[in-house]
């Protein structure tokens, strides 16, 4: 299964490892833009500047590790693609190029489930998606979260547990799956 995944979903960071430590299980292939992760760069400005280059090194490293993730979308095909927000019209240019399955967001009233059928596609809400990941395989998300929740503790003067790391990432259903699993 191939998956875009748009900016809200790569900026918070918590999510993002969650998203792509499932997919380096094989679970399914990330896709971006360079623009999906520029806007992810720009959004980490409100942190200050150190934000900003944080996010750009952190995107550098995801380049490195998922050198074929970054698709562009063919010319022209925005010109043909409508969505409610016309800035998010790139998000869906690069699902269509790039023969994605969906296109996973949180942005669901910028998304219209039945635009995105027109097109092929499916809309996935992150912690949907991911709760459905463990029900497939808890072993492997256990771990991942596991490995998420210890950096989170390394990074931050915080002793996480993963339900709160994960509720305040926007993930309560897999927070609940994985503090009751662990």
């Amino acid at each position: 299964m191939r998956l875009v995944l748009d900016t809200c979903v790569l900026y918070p960071t918590v999510m993002r490892e969650v998203l792509l430590g499932a997919a380096a299980l094989g679970h399914y292939t990330p896709l971006w833009s360079a623009r999906i992760l520029e806007e992810w760069a720009r959004a980490a400005i409100k942190l200050g500047p150190e934000g900003e280059a944080q996010a750009r090194a952190e995107i550098t490293m995801l380049r490195v590790a998922w050198p074929k993730a970054e698709l562009r979308p063919s010319p022209g095909i925005e010109a043909r693609l409508w969505l409610p927000d016309p800035a998010d019209i790139h998000v869906l240019a690069v699902a269509v190029s790039g023969s994605a399955d969906g296109i996973v967001t949180v942005n669901a009233k910028d998304f219209p489930k039945q635009i995105l059928a027109e097109e092929g596609l499916d809309r996935l809400d992150p912690d949907g998606f991911l709760h459905g990941l463990w029900l497939e395989d808890p072993d492997g998300m256990q771990s991942v979260g596991q490995k998420v929740l210890d950096q989170a503790r390394q990074m931050s003067d915080r002793e996480w547990d993963m339900r709160s790391l994960l509720k305040k990432a926007r993930l309560p259903r897999l927070a609940k799956a994985l503090s009751q699993a662990g």
